[in-house]
């Protein structure tokens, strides 16, 4: 088992072990924000024929040659054309039909002149402008004809995708498995929500920021509870989440006297990979993989920044690569630190900031007491400042990398444009 990894060894290591979860399929209509596991191959034309973009009349363009709004040309309003329906016949030399959005062009028209350059006369119509060649006109297949590949495997599906399944007449599609996380808690001081916090008891928190950071990219935890100070508890707990895809805990993986996890995860099949990063906070992280059936491990500190903060970048990343996303990790942007931050070289640290636009800069607030234990930080950071291992500390003023945790603070206020 190695010890003492870089961020970026640990990373690396984690999702080296990662396998993309097979497919399943699912409704079209509640495939938003899922990974497509196949290649999407149209078996229709679309539209299937030449339409008209405008309620107007289809004409012959060779009948309406220099029409004008003072010389305009009248033309019989021989049939009309609704939407969903067909022409009753040719159109001849000299002749009009009416016609509406998205109803077929009638054979033998070659333009539509919109309605508000006629009179739009019903047994006659007084045209006022020659119209283009294919004036207003959808040609058939304008947006995909059978046999185009029209989205690609590993796309992640969003609105307009789906409206081009529908226009498709898919109804279902194959897309990524989504992870199932149990995720489990441990210690005698912890105790739930609704039980009393006194006598040295605290809430366990870290199982429901777990769970929602599972649910914000889609994946389905399932809570194992707490589990008592005891191997036998521990043990007990985690055979009970062997059955998911990953399996996280947090506390009790360090080297105290009652830190049992290390000990428990051997015992049930776990080949440990590594222990330790050198990261600030959550340097007691865990990650191994239970053999032969490849279920990822995952033993986080305790301390709830900590938990946090190496789910973050860790166990997510892991997970969207599960769900087949290619891009795994947070954006990160360029900031200006405003504020002098000294650290001892060794470890790398996420510093929670948040964050303020300034004209074209980004400016980065500590967010004040970076506790691990303060999670509340968490809340008023939209960011973590990232610095490297190598640093003494990051002077205000200073150029920074911020990873973004928030991403509403892309959304604007303004309009921006």
């Amino acid at each position: 088992m190695r010890q003492g990894l870089t961020v970026a060894e640990a990373q690396e290591a984690i999702l080296a072990e990662t396998p993309r979860l097979g497919a399943e399929t699912i409704s079209a209509s509640d495939a938003a924000g899922r990974v497509l596991a196949e290649a999407v191959v149209s078996a229709r034309r679309h539209p299937p024929a030449d339409c008209s973009a405008m309620d107007g009349y289809a004409v012959r363009r060779e009948d309406l040659l220099g029409a004008t709004a003072d010389a305009p040309r009248s033309l019989p309003v021989v049939y009309e054309v609704p939407a969903g329906g067909q022409a009753a016949r040719p159109l001849e030399a000299g002749e009009a039909a009416r016609i509406f959005t998205g109803a077929p062009l009638p054979p033998g028209a070659d333009a539509v002149v919109m309605q508000e350059n006629t009179d739009q006369g019903t047994e006659r119509v007084e045209i006022r402008k020659e119209p283009t060649p294919r004036d207003n006109v959808r040609d058939g297949g304008e947006d995909f004809e059978i046999g185009d590949r029209l989205i690609d495997e590993g796309v992640v599906l969003g609105a307009a995708h789906l409206g081009v399944l529908a226009s498709l007449g898919r109804t279902i599609v194959s897309v990524h498995q989504r992870p199932r996380v149990a995720i489990l808690s441990g210690g005698d001081e912890l105790v739930e929500p609704d039980r009393p916090a006194d006598g040295g008891r605290i809430v366990s928190s870290n199982s429901y920021t777990l769970a929602a950071q599972c649910r914000e990219i889609d994946a389905d935890p399932v809570y194992l509870g707490i589990a008592e100070d005891t191997p036998e508890a521990i043990e007990s707990r985690m055979r009970a989440g062997l059955g998911a895809d990953v399996l996280v805990s947090s506390a009790g993986v360090s080297v105290g006297d009652h830190d049992h996890v290390r000990d428990v995860l051997e015992k049930v099949g776990c080949r440990l990979r590594f222990w330790g990063v050198k990261m600030k906070p959550g340097f007691p992280l865990a990650f191994g993989v239970i053999e032969p059936t490849g279920q990822l491990v995952f033993g986080l500190p305790g301390n709830p920044v900590s938990t946090a903060v190496t789910f973050e970048e860790f166990v997510r990343p892991a997970l969207r690569k599960m769900m087949g996303h290619r891009a795994v990790h947070r954006p990160v942007v360029r900031a200006t630190l405003t504020d002098d931050y000294k650290k001892k070289p060794g470890r790398l640290h996420f510093v929670r900031v948040n964050l303020e636009r300034e004209g074209d800069r980004v400016l980065a607030h500590l967010t004040g007491n970076q506790s691990s234990g303060v999670l509340t930080s968490m809340i008023r950071g939209q960011g973590l400042a990232v610095v490297s291992l190598e640093s003494d500390g990051v002077s205000a003023g200073a150029e920074i990398d911020v990873q973004i945790l928030d991403g509403t603070f892309f959304d604007r206020a303004e309009r921006g444009f």
